[in-house]
């Protein structure tokens, strides 16, 4: 039980330190000599490096920002076998395990140490989570976000929202995972939670549409 709990306490705290890496604020800083903190929304995610360092820098904090959801639970869905100590520990419940490193992936890119416990929103980083945990239901969520950002309005945030309240429903359906499930089930609340003030702005009417087509190219 102990060895257990030691497993998950240490895939949490390197997972949270991996989400934390601040891609957007880094990029930003290293190629455009911007701080992104201090333009558009103020957000260090993809929509507001669309919105300040144009497409180039949005892509590469997109892919960066996914790929620290992806790698935690892709290496948890593999430990199978851990050695502590002296002792092997068998680990049958990867998903567990995985959904776990998964949550505090999403939860360091939120509440980044490195920025003053201050961070995104979380989007790219669940949507590569739920990626590495099943494809298909990665899919889904993608196509949720779509529908609610590209088709039933032009607000990345309604997409956002939509896309993860639809994660527990495909995640379950496609993995069968109660662990994996639950994941999406705090994505639901988390992500609608990081959403706040868009939630304030949408019903102000001043939230900022996606600007896909914006003239900054690089």
């Amino acid at each position: 039980m102990l060895d257990a709990f030691f497993v998950i306490l240490v895939a949490g705290s390197i997972s949270f330190l991996i989400g934390s890496i601040p891609f957007g604020y880094l990029i930003g800083r290293a190629f455009y000599r911007t701080d992104i903190r201090k333009s558009g929304s103020g957000n260090i995610g993809a929509m507001n490096a669309l919105r300040t360092l144009g497409k180039g820098g949005a892509v590469a904090v997109l892919l960066l920002d996914a790929a620290k959801g992806v790698l935690p639970a892709f290496v948890a869905l593999r430990l199978h076998e851990m050695q502590i100590g002296s002792s092997l520990l068998i680990w049958s419940h990867t998903d567990v395990l995985a959904s776990i490193a998964a949550a505090f992936a999403v939860m360091g890119h939120c509440f980044s140490p490195w920025l003053g416990w201050k961070g995104g929103k979380g989007v790219a980083t669940a949507f590569g989570a739920i990626f590495a945990l099943s494809w298909p239901a990665g899919l889904v969520v993608i196509a949720g976000w779509v529908v609610g950002a590209l088709i039933v309005t032009r607000f990345s945030s309604v997409g956002s929202m939509l896309a993860n309240i639809v994660a527990p429903f495909a995640l379950f359906f496609f993995t069968r995972s109660i662990a994996e499930a639950a994941f999406g089930a705090f994505l639901a609340i988390f992500i609608v939670y990081t959403h706040r003030e868009n939630l304030e702005r949408l019903r102000a009417g001043t939230e900022n549409p996606i600007s896909l087509f914006s003239k900054k190219s690089v």
